[in-house]
């Protein structure tokens, strides 16, 4: 086995040690009543690291001048905000879920155009539409929690289906429609193709740049999805959710590349890491890690996690 090959494995290692340490310190964090929380808190970050993946798989696992896309937690945000404060004016939820997937695919399409018609970087593009995303969710918000007690958003995070929460399994379906069409369908081997050598791809045939503005509409809309399970999750609307998810989901997203016999970023990667970061989350919160020190954690390793990525990388 190659070093680089090593490499890719070490954010696995280090993600063991550390829950290794929590469970050595909270007996109970691997019962299944914690299992199952950990899996309820981890899908809005299971949904918004599939979007991401999608965009990775299209313009390619350079962080910085491949396909990434840090608007998605604030078009989560912001999905959640239009619904909650409609829902608390009298609006049906329908009418609700309309306008706010309107408003995720327009920042979708937004980033689509500056990045693959005017050629703006990936990155700097969807920094700076997260910026602008959380100041519109503020401005309709009022910057203030909107609680949400709809019937439907409830049943996400207390309907269970043959003893099995609701929200896992529509979580569960989505996802799996997503690999089914990442993996199974020719636009989903285009895609991937794109991805892996752009090129190549042009080369032969392959529109890239529609890949890549597709990618962008695709995340934007489990932008959109996630931004239910967060009414669900939170009870309502909440300012400031989206940069705890932002983090989450980068740490996530990448770290699920060393599930990956190549290394590279995949749908189910991206969901299995979405799990492991909610593991560490919770069981940071039970042996009392004071909530500064977590987010310390977490920006360290998505440093860790991003420098092995480009390291394996660069060995491939």
């Amino acid at each position: 086995m190659k070093i680089t090959d090593l490499v890719g494995y070490l954010p696995l290692v280090i993600f063991g040690l550390v829950l290794t340490y929590i469970s050595l310190h909270a007996p109970n964090f691997l019962t299944l009543q914690s299992l199952e929380l950990i899996v309820m808190q981890s899908l809005p970050v299971v949904l918004v690291c599939a979007g991401l993946a999608v965009v990775v798989m299209a313009g390619g696992d350079d962080v910085v001048s491949g396909g990434i896309d840090l608007s998605i937690p604030a078009t989560a945000v912001l999905s959640a905000g239009i619904t909650a404060q409609m829902l608390t004016s009298g609006m049906p939820l329908a009418l609700c879920a309309v306008v706010a997937l309107a408003a995720c695919i327009v920042v979708g399409l937004s980033n689509a155009v500056l990045i693959t018609k005017i050629g703006m970087t990936p990155l700097l593009t969807t920094l700076a539409m997260f910026v602008a995303v959380v100041g519109v969710n503020n401005v309709i918000t009022v910057s203030r929690r909107i609680n949400v007690d709809h019937s439907w958003i409830v049943a996400l995070r207390a309907q269970e289906i043959a003893g099995i929460p609701a929200g896992i399994l529509l979580v569960a379906l989505i996802v799996a429609i997503l690999f089914f069409a990442a993996h199974r369908t020719g636009w989903g081997l285009n895609l991937q193709a794109a991805g892996g050598s752009r090129d190549a791809a042009e080369i032969s045939g392959i529109d890239a740049n529609r890949l890549v503005a597709q990618s962008f509409v695709v995340a934007a809309f489990t932008g959109f999805l996630c931004g239910f399970f967060l009414l669900a999750r939170g009870s309502g609307s909440s300012p400031g959710v989206q940069d705890n998810l932002m983090l989450e989901m980068v740490l996530a997203t990448f770290l699920g590349a060393a599930f990956s016999p190549r290394r590279v970023v995949t749908l189910w990667g991206a969901v299995l890491g979405a799990l492991l970061v909610a593991a560490i989350s919770i069981g940071f919160k039970s042996i009392g890690v004071n909530v500064f020190w977590t987010g310390l954690i977490k920006g360290s390793l998505i440093v860790v996690v991003v420098a092995f990525s480009a390291l394996a990388q660069r060995g491939r």
